[in-house]
C-alpha cells in the first residue's frame, strides 16, 4: 500500500511544479534558464515545508510520504529536517511513524536538532502503540552522541522489558549501537543481553544473538541455559536471525562437544571385511568401534533442528547449514548438504560465487560429496568469467580415473572459448589433472603439444607455461617435446612463454647437445630487444652451456655478458656480473667458482600444481574471510575439538523449579489481599505496613522473572499496586491517632523514639517502593501506567481526607502558576505536580523535623517555594583578560539569586576593571551569537569607567537548561572583543525546600528512563554529613531536604528554564563507598551534574 501510495503521490506531487516551472519559463525568455533549473527545487521544497506547517494532518502526511519517497530514491532531504521535526509530537500515528523513519534517517547528520527532541523521544518510548516505541528507540540510538549514552543505556533496560517483542528486538539492535558509540558500557550491556537471551519470542532471538556476537561473543557461559531453547526455536525464527543464530552455535558446539571425525579410521577399518576373520576378531572389533565415540544428546540435536532449514527459501540460511554440518557433523552425515548447495548453483551469479567458492574448498577434501552432481558444474556459455573459473577449479578437484575422459573432452572444448582468460585458465587444469592422475599424463601432454599450433598467442604462451612443469617429472621421456618447443622459438613473442622454453633448454641442454647453442646463437641477436625476463634467462642459458659445452658457446657467452653488462636494467647487470664471477675463472675468483657447475645444475624438485583453494579450509566456510582469503576485521576463529568434552550439565535448566516458584508467588499475591479490620488500632497498622511491605517486595521479584508468563505477571503487579495504594490512607489515620496518643504521653525519650519508630517504617515501605519502581524488569508500560493511577488515586483520598479551610488557605496563599507549553517539552503523561515544601525552622534539627514530619494531622499540598542558599560559592571566572582586553579585565560570577529580569533566566554578576592608565568610555555588549531558543539581557552601558577603578554589573541569560556557550562581544568606545560564557550544571538550577514524605513520592514518578544513578568511591574526610552537604551545595545550586536516615542525604532543586525538579541522593554504603543517583525529566542536565558531582565527592 505505501510502495504504490508514495510512487504515486511523487510523481503527481512533484510533476506539477516541473510543468509549471517549464511554463514559466517559456512565458517569460528574459528569465535565464540556469536560474528556472534551480529554483524549481527551492519551490518544491519550499512547498513541502508549507504543506509541513499546514494545519491539516492529511497535507502533513502527504508531504511525509513525498519526502520519505525522495530519501527512498537517493535524494538530499536534510535541509527539511527543522520543518519535519516539528511534527515529532503529532498525534496522527500515521504523521508520526513516518516522521520517525525520516529521523532515523537524519538523525545522526543533524546532531543539535535532534538533542532538542530528546524529551519527546523520551516520552514516545511510553507510547501504547509499538510501534511507535520501537520507533522512537530507534531514532534515540541513531543519535551518536555521548552525552546522551545515560539515556541510551535506561532506554534500552526498559525496552527489554517491554511487553512487545517487537520493542525488545529494537532493544537488541540498539545495544550494537550503544556498544559501538561507547565500548565501556560494555558490563551493563551485557547483563541486559543476559536477560533478552532468556526471552522465548522467535522475534528476538536473532536479534540479542547478533548482539552477543558484536558485544561479548567470548562469553560462552552466557548461551549454556539457552542452548536447547534456541536449537528448538531456530526453525521458526526469522531467517537473517536463523544465519546468525547458526554461525553461533557453530562456533559454541566446537568448544562443548568433542570430535565426530577422529574414529572415522577405526570405522573404515570396521568395513574392510577380512574373508578368513574369526568370529571372535570381529565381536573385538565390534566393540572397539562402539566404546570409541557416542555423539553427545545435544550435539545431535543441534544437527536434527538445523537439517530441515536445507529446504529454505533463503540462500544464507542453506549456505550457514551446510557450514555448520562441514564443522560439526560426522563425515558420513555431511553429504546432505550437497544436494541443497546444487540448488543454489539456480541463483544469480553473486550467489552461486559465494556457493561455487565454499564448494570447491569441500571438494578437495571430501570429493565423494559432490561427484554424483558432476554435470551440475559444466560450464555454460552466458556464465561470467568468475564463474567459469570456479566450476572449473571444482571439476579439476572431482577428477578422477572414473571420470577423467569425460572432463578432458570438456576442456578441449573450454580451449576453444572466446574467453580467453577462461581459456587459459582450462589449460592451468589440463596440468592438473595430469599431475594427478598418473595414467592420462602422456595423453595431457600430447593434447598441449597440439595447442602450441594454435593461432592464438595466449593459449600457446599458457601451454608453454604447463608443459615446462610437466616435462620436470619426466624429462627423460620427453626430449622430442623439448625439441619441438625450441622450433616454436621464433613464433612465439609471448616473454613468460618465451622464457619457459630458453628454460627448458637450458636445464636439459645435455639431452639436446645440438639444438641448444643454436638456440642461444639466435637469442644472442635479439637480446637487446628482449623483455627484462627473457634476458634473465638468456644469460642462464649461456651459463649453462659455458660450463658444459664451453668449446661451442664460449664466445657467445662473453658476447652475451657484455651485452648484459651495459643493460638499462639493474637487475641484468647485477645477474651478469654475478654469473661472470661465478663461471668465468680468474685471480679474483673465489671459492664458489668450483661449485659453479653444481650451484647451476642442480636438480630442481618437480612443482606442484595444487589448488588456489588448498589452504582456505582454516576460514570457517560461509564468512567473508573464507571468499577473501585473508582474515578481515571481527573474524571469529573456530577453536579446535577439544578432547575431553566439558560437563554437560550447565546446559540443564531446571524448568519444574521455575514452575514451582511462579506458583508460589501467585499464592502469596492472593494471599497477601487486604483483610477485614477485627484487630486493635495499633496492630492494625503493623499488619497493614508488613502487607504493603510484602506485595511490593512480591512484584519486584515478579518483574525479575521472565516473559512467559506475563499475563499473571501483570495481574499479580496491578493487585500489588492497588493494594499499597489502598492501605496509604489507612496507614495515614493510624499514624494520626498514634501520634495524638504519643503526645499526651509526658515522657520525651519515648516521644523520639516512638517517632523515630514511625519515620524509619515508613522510610522502608517508601525505600522498597522506589526499589520496585525503578527495578529495570519492570518497567513495562502497563506496570507504569497502573502505578500512576494508584499514585494519583492516593493523592485525591489524602486531599479528600485534608479540612477544607486548610485547603482554601493554602489556595488563597499560592495561586498555581500557567507554564508555558513548547513543542519539544510537553508534559508527561502522567501528571507531575512541582513539589516545594514550607522551609524548616532553622532551630530544628534535620532528624528531629523528618520524626515531626510524621506526626502531622493531614496532607498538605506540596507549596512551591524556592529558597535562597545561606553560603554562596564566590567562585569567579575569567571573561577577559586585561591583555586580551588592552587593559580592560572582566570575570563573572553566578550569583545563584533569583534574576531580576526574568523567571526563566540565570543571574550573572559581571565585575569590569580597568587596568589601564587611561579612562575607558562605553563599555556595552553587541552582536550576540546565541543558539536557538537562548536570549540575554544585557547590563546596562557603562559611560566612563576610570584607571584603577572597577565596577560590577547583573545581566541575565536564559541558558533553556542546558550548558550551551553564550557568545557576544564585550566593546568600548574604541575596541571590541569576543567573549563567552558557559555555565556549569549545578548553576542552572533554583533549590527548592520540601520534606522527606514529598521527596520520596516525587522520586517514585521520576523512576526508570528519569534517573541516573553511579556508585563512587568516597575519599574518608569526605563521609560526615556536613562535609558532604557542604560539597554538594558548593558544586550545585541544591537545597537540603531533611533525611531521617544518617547515611542518605538528599538535595532537591528546580531547572530555572523549565522548573524540572532536580532530585539527587547521596546514600553512604559503607565508608569509602556511595551510591550518588539523580532523578529528573531532564535526563541529559541530569546525566552531565552525575558526572561533575562525582570528584566533588571523591576527592580529598
Amino acid at each position: 500500500m505505501s510502495g504504490n501510495g508514495l510512487s504515486y503521490s511523487e510523481q503527481g506531487g512533484e510533476a506539477a511544479p516541473e510543468v509549471a516551472q517549464e511554463a514559466a519559463t517559456a512565458t517569460n525568455p528574459s528569465t535565464p534558464a540556469a536560474f528556472g533549473l534551480f529554483s524549481s527545487d527551492t519551490k518544491k521544497n519550499e512547498d513541502l515545508k508549507q504543506m509541513l506547517e499546514s494545519s491539516k494532518d492529511s497535507a502533513k502526511l502527504d508531504a511525509m510520504k513525498r519526502i520519505v519517497g525522495m530519501i527512498a530514491k537517493g535524494k538530499n532531504a536534510s535541509e527539511l529536517f527543522p520543518a519535519v521535526v516539528k511534527n515529532v509530537a503529532s498525534k496522527n500515528i500515521e504523521i508520526k511513524k513516518l516522521v520517525y523513519v525520516y529521523l532515523m534517517r537524519y538523525a545522526e547528520e543533524q546532531q543539535d536538532l535532534a538533542l532538542l527532541s530528546i524529551s519527546t523521544f523520551q516520552r514516545a518510548l511510553k507510547d501504547p502503540n509499538q510501534l511507535i516505541r520501537a520507533s522512537a528507540l530507534r531514532v534515540l540510538s541513531s543519535i551518536r552522541v555521548p552525552i546522551i549514552v545515560p539515556i541510551m543505556m535506561l532506554a534500552i533496560k526498559e525496552a527489554s522489558s517491554d511487553l512487545s517483542p517487537y520493542v525488545r528486538k529494537n532493544a537488541a539492535h540498539a545495544i550494537q549501537k550503544l556498544y559501538s558509540l561507547d565500548p565501556e558500557q560494555k558490563e551493563m550491556l551485557i547483563e541486559v543481553i543476559e536477560k533478552l537471551l532468556k526471552d522465548r519470542s522467535t522475534l528476538v532471538a536473532g536479534s540479542v544473538v547478533m548482539a552477543f556476537e558484536e558485544v561479548c561473543p567470548d562469553r560462552i557461559d552466557l548461551i549454556h541455559k539457552n542452548y536447547r531453547k534456541l536449537c528448538n526455536l531456530l526453525v521458526d525464527v526469522e531467517e537473517w536471525g536463523q544465519v546468525v543464530i547458526i554461525h553461533m552455535l557453530t562456533r559454541y558446539a566446537r568448544t562443548q562437544f568433542v570430535s565426530p571425525w577422529k574414529d572415522d579410521e577405526l570405522v573404515e577399518e570396521y568395513n574392510e571385511n577380512n574373508f578368513y576373520e574369526s568370529d571372535e576378531e570381529q565381536k573385538e572389533k565390534d566393540r572397539k568401534v562402539k566404546n570409541t565415540y557416542t555423539m553427545d544428546p545435544d550435539h545431535r540435536l543441534l544437527l536434527r533442528n538445523t537439517k530441515p532449514l536445507l529446504q529454505s527459501r533463503n540462500a544464507a540460511v542453506v549456505m550457514a547449514v551446510a557450514q555448520l554440518y562441514w564443522h560439526l557433523a560426522p563425515k558420513a552425515e555431511a553429504g546432505i548438504v550437497s544436494k541443497s548447495l546444487v540448488r543454489l548453483l539456480r541463483s544469480n551469479r553473486e550467489v552461486q560465487y559465494i556457493v561455487l567458492q565454499n564448494i570447491a574448498t569441500m571438494s578437495i577434501q571430501r570429493k565423494g560429496m559432490f561427484e554424483p552432481y558432476l554435470k551440475s558444474f559444466y560450464v555454460r556459455s552466458t556464465d561470467p568469467t568468475m564463474i567459469k573459473t570456479l566450476k572449473l577449479e571444482i571439476l579439476t578437484n572431482l577428477a578422477n580415473e572414473a571420470n577423467i575422459s569425460t572432463l578432458l573432452r570438456e576442456f578441449q572444448t573450454y580451449v576453444k572459448s572466446q574467453d580467453k582468460q577462461f581459456a587459459a585458465a582450462t589449460i592451468q587444469a589440463i596440468g592438473r589433472c595430469a599431475t594427478n592422475i598418473t595414467e592420462v599424463t602422456d595423453t595431457c601432454l600430447n593434447g598441449l603439444v597440439c595447442l602450441l599450433s594454435n593461432r592464438d598467442e595466449i593459449v600457446v604462451a599458457e601451454s608453454v607455461v604447463v608443459i615446462k612443469k610437466l616435462l620436470q617429472t619426466q624429462p627423460a621421456h620427453h626430449g622430442e617435446i623439448i625439441k619441438h618447443m625450441a622450433k616454436l622459438l621464433d613464433n612465439i613473442t609471448v616473454p613468460v612463454a618465451r622464457a619457459s622454453i630458453l628454460w627448458l633448454i637450458g636445464e636439459y641442454c645435455e639431452r639436446v647437445p645440438k639444438i641448444a647453442p643454436d638456440v642461444l646463437r639466435k637469442t644472442a641477436k635479439s637480446f637487446t630487444n628482449e623483455d627484462d625476463l627473457v634476458k634473465l634467462q638468456i644469460l642462464n642459458l649461456g651459463a649453462k652451456l659455458y660450463l658444459t659445452n664451453s668449446k661451442q658457446t664460449k664466445l657467445l657467452t662473453q658476447y652475451v655478458l657484455n651485452l648484459g653488462k651495459y643493460d638499462q636494467s639493474y637487475d641484468i647487470r647485477d645477474r651478469t656480473r654475478f654469473i661472470r664471477q661465478l663461471i668465468v675463472p680468474n685471480e679474483k675468483s673465489g671459492a664458489l667458482s668450483k661449485y659453479a657447475k653444481k650451484i647451476f645444475l642442480a636438480q630442481k624438485p618437480a612443482p606442484l600444481l595444487e589448488s588456489p583453494f588448498k589452504d582456505r579450509d582454516h576460514f570457517q566456510l560461509g564468512t567473508l574471510s573464507h571468499t577473501l582469503n585473508s582474515q578481515v576485521t571481527g573474524y571469529l576463529e573456530l577453536s579446535d575439538w577439544p578432547e575431553v568434552a566439558p560437563d554437560p550439565s550447565v546446559r540443564n535448566v531446571d524448568i519444574a523449579e521455575s514452575a514451582k516458584e511462579w506458583t508460589g508467588i501467585l499464592d502469596k499475591t492472593e494471599k497477601g489481599k487486604p483483610t477485614e479490620k477485627f484487630y486493635s488500632e495499633s496492630e492494625e497498622e503493623e499488619d497493614e505496613s508488613a502487607n504493603t511491605s510484602t506485595s511490593e517486595s512480591e512484584s519486584s521479584s515478579e518483574s525479575e522473572k521472565e516473559d512467559k508468563e506475563a499475563g499473571s505477571s501483570d495481574e499479580s503487579s496491578g493487585s500489588s499496586s492497588e493494594e499499597s495504594s489502598d492501605s496509604e490512607p489507612d496507614s495515614k489515620e493510624s499514624s494520626v491517632k498514634k501520634a495524638s496518643r504519643v503526645a499526651a504521653e509526658s515522657d520525651s525519650e519515648d516521644i523520639e523514639q516512638k517517632g523515630k519508630g514511625i519515620s524509619k517504617e515508613r522510610s522502608t515501605s517508601s525505600s522498597s517502593d522506589a526499589e520496585s519502581t525503578s527495578s529495570e524488569e519492570s518497567s513495562s508500560d502497563l506496570k507504569s501506567e497502573s502505578d500512576c493511577k494508584s499514585d494519583s488515586e492516593s493523592g485525591r483520598s489524602r486531599s479528600a481526607a485534608s479540612s477544607k479551610k486548610e485547603e482554601k488557605t493554602v489556595q488563597d496563599k499560592i495561586a498555581p502558576k500557567k507554564q508555558d507549553v513548547f513543542l519539544l517539552d510537553l508534559d508527561d503523561f502522567c501528571p507531575v505536580t512541582t513539589p516545594v515544601a514550607v522551609p524548616t525552622s532553622a532551630v530544628l534539627s534535620a532528624s528531629l523535623t523528618a520524626d515531626l514530619e510524621g506526626l502531622s494531622l493531614s496532607s498538605s499540598p506540596v507549596i512551591d517555594q524556592v529558597t535562597t542558599q545561606v553560603s554562596v560559592p564566590t567562585k569567579t571566572h575569567e571573561l577577559l583578560h586585561r591583555m586580551s582586553g588592552k587593559g580592560l579585565a572582566a570575570h563573572y560570577c553566578f550569583s545563584r539569586q533569583p534574576s531580576i529580569f526574568g523567571d526563566r533566566m540565570v543571574s550573572v554578576q559581571v565585575t569590569v576593571t580597568n587596568t589601564s592608565d587611561q579612562k575607558i568610555e562605553n563599555i556595552h555588549i553587541e552582536e550576540k551569537k546565541l543558539p536557538a531558543g537562548m536570549r540575554m539581557q544585557e547590563f546596562n552601558p557603562i559611560e566612563c569607567l576610570e584607571p584603577a577603578g572597577s565596577i560590577t554589573v547583573s545581566m541575565g541569560i536564559d541558558f533553556c537548561d542546558s550548558a550551551q556557550t553564550a557568545s557576544f562581544q564585550l566593546c568600548t568606545k574604541d575596541d571590541r572583543f569576543n567573549v563567552n560564557i558557559q555555565p556549569p550544571v549545578g548553576e542552572l538550577l533554583l533549590p527548592v525546600t520540601m520534606s522527606e514524605k514529598d521527596f520520596k513520592k516525587e522520586q517514585g514518578m521520576l523512576t526508570g528512563m528519569n534517573e541516573t544513578s553511579a556508585t563512587i568511591a568516597v575519599a574518608p574526610q569526605n563521609s560526615t554529613r556536613l562535609v558532604i552537604i557542604e560539597r554538594v551545595v558548593k558544586a550545585a545550586n541544591l537545597g537540603v531536604v531533611p533525611s531521617g536516615q544518617d547515611n542518605i542525604h538528599r538535595f532537591a532543586a528546580k531547572t530555572v528554564h523549565s522548573g524540572s525538579l532536580m532530585l539527587v541522593t547521596v546514600e553512604l554504603k559503607d565508608s569509602s563507598t556511595a551510591q550518588l543517583v539523580i532523578n529528573t525529566e531532564k535526563t541529559v542536565i541530569g546525566s552531565v551534574l552525575l558526572r561533575e558531582l562525582k570528584p566533588v565527592l571523591s576527592q580529598g
